[in-house]
């Protein structure tokens, strides 16, 4: 859950002059304290990256987590630490160049680098929170009506229960939000029951992980240290344990196999940008920032806040994440889902079984998508069909089951839900609190007032409207699916930054200097550049020429105010 800071507040949530102070005061008296006195203190005064860890440990990263097991097994444990560390990297940009100068960033962008860009980023903020809301609900109506409560309470088609559901999810979360400044002893409670919760459902897959070490089939930790080295080729070509599976389809250069080929590979990419954009998303960026200034940080705690996005996001999100990974590797990477199972060379499935649907509908794209050979298209083989089955996006059912290893079948379920749900309810109160900021900020309203609360909503209605842009499949998967789009903006953030720590105008005495000059932007240009690429790459993808069009336009329009201001001054 988001974070209040410890000290006293004003009517706007900003920390006291006398708070401030005295923080600041213990700061500098904790230079001279030994090393285990100083981390006590410095854990104290923690908490812009607690409230990012709160955000990015949601639905969306666990659902990203799962699926990178699912397609990717090990060989994509890799992914996750180094997107959240090029995060970290731009975070800890803003933070100095925030802390530095005391302004608050959307000004600091419009005036010193181009307004294009920094509406641009005020607005991707703002569609980000819209969009991100929708897959926390999807995420709580598949616990929900899977792991929690029983299937009867569910209509199959009249969607009343959807409306339920999202109706009690947004009430809940709109009471939360706005009562934050006002604080209180029954917020407290909430906020500390679902921190309880999250941690319960981490600690189980990092037991699954221990149980699984010491089971009679054990990890392959050769496989799992193999999979940290960064390795992209996972964005052009299958996983290796997908190989033995296409061969079995037919060599290289026939059309069947070119399609799962490509099938797999898009389903890959996919998850691979969808985690990625979950470990720090473009609301994040926004959202930090602001959180320092409201707790009243200045440039005294740049250290502080080094360690606090260390210590307080990067570890636990690396740890956290990493464990879902390898169970899910372990419990479900080209594996059969349930209700499917190989016997004499033939792929045999449970009558009337809940997935065969699913694997109807991959069969079908693969229908539509091979050209027919003469007046027919080309047979299904078995050997696709078992593809197509091993394929099968899982949902919260399935997934549940990577814990059974620790828990049992009964409280997997049960762990798994009310550990998704702590999330789900986390990330919307999240979502809807960067909504209200980021819309109070572009309307230039303080936090807190009407402006705040109306923009709050914003991002809590737009998630309630998830089944009218996702009918069918796995609610799990959404979260791909919007995380995607998610991506595409990061380049507008991480773009502004870049120029914002190399703006002489802007940061004055406090600009960095020589080597580590030379260190911060090499950093920071690494991150920015794989982000603009990958978001150009996903466009083109996902949008071709209209895409690029949109793409080159905005460029453009960048380039002409910039020139426009040069020579106006």
């Amino acid at each position: 859950m988001p974070e209040r800071p410890n000290q006293p507040r004003g009517a706007t949530g900003v920390a006291s002059d006398a708070a401030i102070e005295r923080d600041r005061r213990r700061l500098a008296a904790a230079a001279d304290l030994p090393a285990a006195q100083r981390l006590g203190v410095y854990l104290g005064l923690s908490g812009p990256g607690w409230l990012q860890s709160a955000i990015t440990l949601g639905g969306g990263s666990l659902a990203g987590s799962l699926y990178l097991g699912v397609l990717g097994g090990y060989s994509l444990l890799w992914l996750q630490p180094v997107a959240m560390l090029l995060g970290v990297v731009m975070l800890g940009v803003i933070g100095y160049v925030t802390l530095s100068t005391g302004q608050r960033p959307l000004a600091a962008i419009n005036t010193h680098v181009s307004p294009v860009l920094g509406w641009g980023w005020a607005v991707a903020v703002a569609v980000a929170n819209v969009i991100w809301c929708m897959p926390q609900h999807s995420i709580a109506y598949a616990v929900l009506s899977q792991n929690l409560l029983p299937a009867h309470w569910f209509g199959a088609e009249s969607g009343i229960d959807k409306a339920v559901v999202a109706g009690v999810l947004l009430a809940v979360c709109t009471l939360v939000t706005w009562g934050y400044d006002r604080g209180g002893a029954g917020l407290r409670l909430y906020e500390a029951m679902l921190k309880a919760v999250v941690g319960v459902i981490v600690l189980c897959f990092v037991g699954v992980v221990v149980r699984l070490s010491f089971s009679a089939e054990p990890l392959d930790w050769g496989a799992i240290g193999a999979g940290l080295v960064p390795d992209a080729r996972q964005f052009f070509r299958p996983a290796a344990a997908f190989v033995p599976l296409l061969d079995a389809v037919g060599p290289a250069g026939t059309p069947a196999r070119d399609f799962w080929t490509g099938y797999i590979v898009g389903q890959q990419r996919d998850v691979i940008v969808a985690a990625a954009a979950t470990a720090v998303g473009i609301n994040m960026t926004f959202m930090y920032p602001y959180s320092m200034l409201r707790k009243g940080w200045t440039k005294e705690f740049r250290g502080l806040a080094r360690f606090d996005l260390a210590t307080g996001m990067l570890l636990p999100f690396i740890l956290a994440t990493g464990c879902v990974v390898i169970a899910s590797a372990t419990r479900f990477h080209a594996e059969l889902p349930e209700g499917f199972r190989y016997e004499s060379g033939r792929l045999v499935a449970e009558p009337d079984g809940p997935k065969l649907r699913a694997m109807q509908a991959i069969l079908d794209v693969r229908n539509a998508a091979l050209p027919a050979a003469g007046a027919e298209r080309p047979q299904v083989s078995d050997a696709e069909r078992r593809l197509a089955a091993v394929l099968i996006k899982r949902d919260a059912l399935d997934l549940a089951a990577a814990l059974e290893p620790l828990t049992g079948p009964r409280i997997a379920n049960v762990v798994f839900g009310l550990g998704v749900l702590a999330m789900v309810l986390s990330t919307i109160s999240a979502l809807m609190l960067m909504s209200g900021a980021v819309i109070a900020e572009m309307l230039g309203q303080p936090p807190g007032g009407l402006t705040h609360k109306a923009g709050t909503l914003v991002a809590g209605l737009g998630g309630v409207l998830w089944p009218l842009f996702w009918a069918g499949g796995s609610r799990l998967y959404l979260a791909v699916v919007t995380s995607v789009f998610g991506f595409m903006l990061l380049p507008f953030a991480y773009v502004s930054f870049v120029a914002l720590l190399n703006s002489k105008r802007l940061l004055g005495g406090e600009a960095p200097r020589g080597a580590t000059r030379l260190a911060a932007n090499a950093a920071a240009g690494l991150a920015a550049g794989l982000a603009t690429v990958g978001a150009v790459y996903m466009i083109w993808v996902k949008a071709g020429w209209a895409g690029a069009a949109a793409l080159g336009g905005f460029a453009l329009l960048v380039i002409l105010v910039a020139a426009g201001k040069r020579s106006r001054g």
